[in-house]
């Protein structure tokens, strides 16, 4: 008798441990789509498709991006790309995420930039509208020409 209580014990401050750290995890937050498409104008320096990539951790989300809409017309070191990409937040109003984490850019290559800092609620929905991007003091100007596919980016 004496071993039966001694097992149920144990069952039952095992699942009183587990229920304990799943309810002090920490959340997991998602965003949906990962990854959208969309084409960018850059005036002089060309037009294209770029590839967003999205992640969140909470309230803090990052955006990496690449583009054909702009290519290096000289080899590009890592972390010489500061780049501001504006999304359109809940369809009103307008939010930044910024950086210049990009890795090195070979000359000709398109050009690729992040992660892209920002800050996001729950149920954000955000779409890209714009981008600038600053190398070597010369600023270029892209504006979505598309919808982004999928669709927004939702956290």
């Amino acid at each position: 008798m004496r071993h039966g209580r001694l097992v149920l014990c144990s069952a039952l401050g095992t699942g009183a441990l587990t229920l304990g750290a799943l309810v002090l995890a920490p959340t997991s937050a998602a965003v949906d789509p990962q990854t959208a498409t969309l084409d960018f104008e850059c005036g002089s320096f060309g037009a294209g498709a770029a590839t967003l990539k999205a992640t969140q951790n909470g309230t803090s989300a990052t955006i990496e991006l690449s583009t054909s809409a702009i290519t290096a017309p000289i080899a590009i070191g890592a972390g010489a790309v500061n780049s501001t990409l504006t999304l359109t937040k809940n369809g009103t109003g307008t939010t930044t995420f910024t950086g210049n984490a990009n890795p090195a850019i070979p000359a000709g290559s398109p050009i690729s930039s992040g992660p892209l800092n920002g800050t996001v609620a729950p149920g954000d929905s955000l779409a890209a509208k714009s981008l600038k991007v600053v190398v070597f003091g010369a600023t270029v100007t892209c504006n979505a020409t598309s919808e982004q596919k999928p669709g927004p980016f939702v956290f």
